[in-house]
């Protein structure tokens, strides 16, 4: 059901089995504004694939997420309870809702069997743009690279699997450690550091910006070589904001799948540069990217690379990585669709012959490496489900979230 208010947003849930990655139907979704546990304003049960319908909610004008001056919380926040028949319930307070964009919220739940640690009681803290965290410590934009201890610097920045977030700064011995899929990271960082609401070119000079600095961390080994067991922290003082269990927006996840092996570097060092931003409001960088600087930009017509350049010289530019860690085999470069032919569909369409057995939603079809009806109503069904846009075409995004999927259910039946 959608909601008539003159300032909507929507919210989609997906629930998961914990233990198996598995989805979960017939969960029971409440939903209630934040504060108001009691009073339920939308009730929605997920379907096989584990997803709810999506819901229409209040939110607040959209000027007010365009303005850094507002005094006015430019969100809406929303409390969930979770709760299906042989699993823990699970609550989840203060979900972001923007106007005129889709909320994404995955919800993992314990079976009350599984001896599997997980969070039954999640809280979303507030967004950077809305609440003062601690202001970037500068550091180098270009790093020295690891050298001894074991460590190798790679020829090539690697898209890496699993980011190891710690959640607190450095020395915080008491901060937990989170296992993220990079791609999950990114989508985490970008919603919880700029508005969704933002024209597409600053979404995407900012995720860039955040890719960036990510992939920095990971080919210097920064925390490593310091004697950590992390890739990068929670704390905006060293790091970007990471919120653990935080909904993302349709917006940001689908720029992110398409642009997540690329990174801003320059023409004199090996690595990804080290890309440091503030908000440009309660904290100003001249050298570094600007939030809300970077907002009017692209106001202005700039492009991506144009904010980007602004910023952090008109020497930078785009690189790829050449290399995705965790995934079977690389895209191959052209889109797979109607009429293709060749060992390339026949890998996605065992991929997704694989993937249905726990998405059932999903049809089996002949593995025969021919593109033809059938594997593309299963393609299209896959991007339904994972929220990606319905093409029936397995392009860049598309392929890399096959092979994401793929691999997770594969190797967790292994582990059974």
């Amino acid at each position: 059901m959608q909601n008539s208010s003159a300032n909507s947003g929507y919210l989609q849930v997906s629930v998961f089995n914990a233990a198996a990655n598995t989805p979960i139907g017939d969960a029971t979704v409440q939903i209630s504004p934040t504060g108001s546990e009691n009073r339920v304003v939308e009730e929605v049960i997920t379907d096989p694939s584990g997803q709810s319908d999506t819901v229409g909610l209040n939110a607040p004008a959209v000027e007010l997420s365009l303005n850094p001056e507002t005094a006015e919380q430019p969100y809406s926040e929303y409390d969930l309870t979770i709760s299906a028949e042989g699993f823990e319930t699970v609550k989840i307070r203060g979900v972001q809702i923007l106007p005129d964009t889709k909320a994404l919220q995955n919800v993992r739940m314990p079976s009350l069997e599984s001896k599997i640690p997980a969070k039954e009681n999640i809280v979303i803290g507030p967004h950077t743009l809305w609440f003062e965290y601690p202001p970037k410590i500068p550091e180098d934009s270009v790093k020295p690279l690891p050298g001894g201890g074991g460590l190798v610097v790679l020829p090539q920045p690697v898209v890496p699997e699993i980011i190891v977030v710690h959640d607190g700064v450095p020395n915080d011995t008491s901060a937990q450690n989170y296992y993220i899929p990079f791609t999950d990271y990114i989508k985490n960082v970008a919603s919880s550091e700029i508005y969704a609401t933002w024209s597409t070119p600053t979404i995407e000079a900012n995720i860039l910006a955040i890719l960036s600095f990510t992939m920095n961390r990971v080919y210097t080994e920064w925390y490593r070589g310091k004697g950590f067991n992390f890739t990068v922290t929670s704390s905006t003082a060293y790091d970007q904001k990471f919120i653990y269990g935080r909904n993302v927006f349709t917006e940001i996840s689908t720029i992110v799948d398409y642009l997540f092996t690329t990174y801003i570097t320059k023409p004199d060092i090996r690595q990804p540069l080290f890309t440091q931003y503030c908000d440009g409001k309660n904290v100003t960088c001249p050298d570094w990217l600007s939030q809300w600087g970077s907002k009017y930009l692209g106001d202005q017509g700039y492009e991506s690379v144009q904010i980007l350049r602004n910023y952090y010289g008109q020497e930078i530019y785009l690189a790829e990585a050449e290399k995705v860690s965790g995934v079977p085999v690389s895209y191959p470069g052209t889109p797979l669709q109607s009429g293709s032919v060749g060992p390339n569909v026949r890998t996605i369409q065992e991929q997704l012959n694989r993937i249905s057995d726990n998405y059932p939603a999903i049809p089996k079809i002949r593995a025969d490496g021919i593109y033809g009806p059938q594997t593309r109503g299963a393609v299209e069904k896959f991007q339904q489900i994972f929220n990606l846009p319905q093409t029936g075409i397995v392009d860049f995004a598309t392929w890399y979230k096959i092979s994401n999927i793929y691999v997770a259910v594969a190797r967790l039946a292994e582990n059974v």
